[in-house]
């Protein structure tokens, strides 16, 4: 009987010292896991004022400059790393440097108004923003100014 006891205190030390090895290795990847979650949990935001600009019925010839207002709500800078237009006829304008949170900024957008007719572009913004990838919209018309010599006087 004696041999049985002290054998399975051997296994019983054995598995405590084991036990305690299983925890050290499991508390460790819930320490690694928690500061990994927490590192994640900033992100920038990207909430635009409008996401699309209206130009109304304009002449030809006038200024083409418009704004798209935007506030960084995340908790993370907020950087705007391209800012490209589907036609050769607008001129996207990008803010330089990050945006902090809670900050406000725009995008600066002109349109090419020697063109005359209907104006329908898009605006690809690309960043860190949770959303990474967002489209802007501008539309409206531009009318040939030319009229009879009578409407000019």
């Amino acid at each position: 009987m004696n041999n049985l006891f002290s054998s399975s205190s051997k296994v019983t030390y054995f598995s405590i010292h084991k036990n305690k090895i299983i925890m050290k290795k499991l508390t460790l990847i819930a320490l690694v896991a928690f500061i990994g979650f927490t590192a994640q949990a900033q992100q920038a935001i990207i909430s635009f004022k409008n996401d699309t600009v209206d130009y109304g019925s304009i002449e030809k010839g006038s200024d083409g400059l418009r704004v798209f207002e935007f506030t960084n709500t995340g908790d993370a800078p907020l950087v705007i790393t391209d800012v490209k237009s589907s036609c050769g006829c607008t001129i996207p304008k990008k803010p330089d440097g990050p945006i902090a949170p809670g900050a406000s900024s725009t995008i600066e957008v002109k349109y090419d108004t020697n063109r005359v007719g209907p104006i329908r572009r898009t605006i690809t913004v690309t960043s860190n923003a949770t959303e990474p990838i967002i489209g802007l919209k501008i539309k409206g018309e531009v009318r040939n100014n030319t009229g009879s010599v009578l409407e000019k006087s």
